[in-house]
């Protein structure tokens, strides 16, 4: 079993990869080589900025390439939740720029050429109770009411069989709104179009210091001084004390995946009859789909941490693929990984400026389309293309008992198991 990210052993980081040496002096510094600061690199260049994209190691080490490949409208906190908290004028533009990230994501395929087997079938969120099937009943009724978002379909519990091979659930919600991609591919598509669009990629680059002075930013690397303008932090789960202020605000949690060998086509079929992407009602949720190779991959987590020992957590992952799908017992698990997750104490995503630096961070596992759409909306707020943002609006909770460590997760984790037990 290989402890790799299934997709960079699919599709290895290329070795064409456009990269460019440390400039001495630019526009923005992006730091964070992830789709956040691509995505913010690709506008920045396309916009006339000089600028550099400095990634600490290669493009494909961090999240952007170890994700479950699903891509759809919506944040960590449930939309209702976000109207109730931030009032419906807020909640409807929020609503409207996760729609709108996900035009931006087939906007960029379709005008960068990137291939990353993209397929629009939707996903499944399955109820693991039948209170939870209700809920989405209600949810159902609430988007169309407060949104007029009409691509939910109920499924009731008799009719499972036609979406997923399996009993355990108690019906389903399908938001046809949501697509799968193979993350690695359209990272280094995305990397590929921000250095045709004029963007430095400078990789094995970890920036140890940003200093401000009175026309910019001294940031000192480990390949020597840069000066900027302007600088953007696009680092999420990966978020250090660089700038104090800015990781107080987004804490770090652990997912971990496994992905089986190729399964025959005919149980491909059985599992997953229209191939869409899968994540159920849980509070510690499990994501899983069929890769386009046909292989089945797992996702989820039984504690916060980013540090459990990949083995463990493998065979975690394997016991609940099985307890969902018993046609796959017996079945070989090939790669095992985990990645780090930026989450905020509001689960809402964040672009903000601190000590005049500015910030795009806290998906919450919600960022395959949202980062570069977050990144693309740094760039324009920093240059002033554009002058407001919902997620530059909304109150961004940074407790007094944060200082970048996450000592609360072990609670946190046993209150998500009680709520999973309860609810």
């Amino acid at each position: 079993m290989k402890t790799i990210p299934y997709w960079l052993d699919d599709f290895p980081r290329p070795a064409d990869l456009p990269t460019a040496p440390l400039p001495e002096r630019i526009d923005v510094v992006v730091v964070g080589g992830g789709y956040t600061g691509l995505g913010a690199g690709r506008t920045l260049a396309r916009n006339g900025h000089s600028v550099a994209v400095l990634e600490q190691g290669n493009i494909g080490n961090g999240a952007s390439a170890m994700n479950g490949g699903q891509a759809g409208p919506g944040v960590k906190l449930a939309i209702q939740e976000v109207f109730k908290k931030y009032g419906p004028e807020l909640g409807r533009q929020v609503w409207q720029a996760t729609l709108d990230s996900m035009t931006l994501l087939e906007e960029t395929l379709a005008e960068e050429n990137i291939d990353c087997d993209y397929t629009p079938n939707g996903v499944i969120m399955a109820a693991c109770k039948p209170s939870h099937y209700q809920a989405y009943a209600a949810k159902t009724e609430w988007m169309q009411q407060n949104l007029q978002y009409d691509r939910f379909k109920l499924v009731p519990p008799e009719q499972m069989h036609t979406e997923l091979g399996t009993n355990i659930y108690h019906g389903a919600l399908v938001d046809y709104g949501t697509s799968g991609l193979h993350p690695a591919k359209y990272l280094f598509g995305l990397a590929r179009a921000a250095a045709r669009a004029g963007a430095h990629i400078c990789e094995n680059t970890r920036v140890e210091k940003i200093t401000r002075h009175g026309d910019g930013f001294t940031l000192a690397t480990s390949r020597g001084p840069v000066q900027a303008n302007a600088v953007l932090l696009a680092t999420n789960g990966y978020t250090t004390n660089l700038v104090p202020q800015i990781q107080r605000g987004v804490f770090t949690v652990g997912s971990y995946m496994i992905v089986t060998e190729p399964l025959p086509e005919a149980l491909q079929k059985e599992l997953v009859p229209n191939n869409r992407v899968i994540y159920d009602s849980k509070w510690f949720l499990n994501y899983f789909r069929l890769m386009p190779d046909g292989r089945m991959s797992m996702g989820g987590r039984n504690n916060l941490s980013p540090n459990l020992d990949v083995g463990e957590s493998a065979q975690i992952l394997s016991a609940r693929m099985i307890e969902i799908f018993p046609q796959l017992k017996g079945v070989p698990v090939t790669h095992t990984w985990t990645g780090q997750l930026g989450v905020t104490f509001d689960l809402m995503p964040h672009i903000g400026r601190e000590e005049g630096v500015y910030f795009a961070y806290g998906y919450g596992g919600h960022g395959v389309a949202l980062s570069a759409y977050l990144g693309k909306e740094a760039a324009e707020l920093m240059t002033g293309k554009i002058s407001r943002s919902p997620f530059a609006e909304v109150s961004h909770q940074k407790p007094f008992y944060y200082r970048g460590n996450a000592w609360f997760l072990p609670l946190a984790a046993a209150y998500y198991r009680f709520l999973d037990s309860v609810s």
